[in-house]
């Protein structure tokens, strides 16, 4: 059963894009309201973009000065921004890999309630999921609803390219091989 679509989240998330796009930053929905976005299941707790890290400064300037309350957090690949007590993550550097030019053009314009913005490509989306299994946290009950509902806007020889090294990922194809939730062939390539 889908969750129920937080409303306050999704101001939010309107209001941070509307300033980015103002300030002329560039950056891409991504996390759950990006799957939101493309049609899957939607956001549970926080609204997430992604920027490249020099834009931050100027983002955070942006935000703060619209009256969002800034928040260094301690991991160093993200910084944090509220809205009254709703959270935008600020992220840079998702799963070891920093945003580029390159990551931000991998996005698609959608409509996300009134404003049209970019967000990150299915495929994209589904690469950061499986990157962030690991021995700590593998959660495959999370994954597996966003591949159902994306699987057709996803490039899957992409997904098991870009994953190859991650022994969690592998196995999350393998599974999707056995749901058929996957072309065949993307696990066959596997083994």
């Amino acid at each position: 059963m889908p969750v129920p679509l937080d409303e306050g989240l999704l101001e939010t998330l309107v209001r941070t894009a509307s300033l980015l796009k103002q300030a002329d930053i560039p950056f891409a929905l991504m996390g759950g309201f990006a799957v939101y976005a493309h049609g899957g299941t939607s956001s549970d707790h926080d609204v997430d973009f992604a920027l490249r890290e020099q834009d931050i400064p100027r983002a955070l300037e942006a935000l703060t000065a619209a009256g969002f309350r800034a928040e260094e957090p301690p991991e160093d690949w993200l910084t944090k921004v509220f809205d009254g007590d709703r959270m935008v993550d600020l992220i840079y550097r998702p799963v070891e890999r920093p945003v580029t030019d390159e990551t931000l053009a991998d996005a698609v314009d959608r409509p996300v309630a009134a404003l049209h913005m970019p967000v990150l490509s299915a495929t994209h989306l589904m690469v950061h999921k499986l990157l962030a299994f690991s021995q700590h946290h593998c959660d495959f009950s999370r994954a597996l609803p966003m591949a159902r509902s994306l699987r057709e806007q996803i490039d899957w020889p992409r997904v098991r390219k870009e994953t190859a090294d991650s022994p969690y990922a592998v196995s999350f194809l393998v599974l999707l091989g056995l749901l058929d939730v996957v072309p065949s062939s993307v696990i066959e390539e596997v083994h």
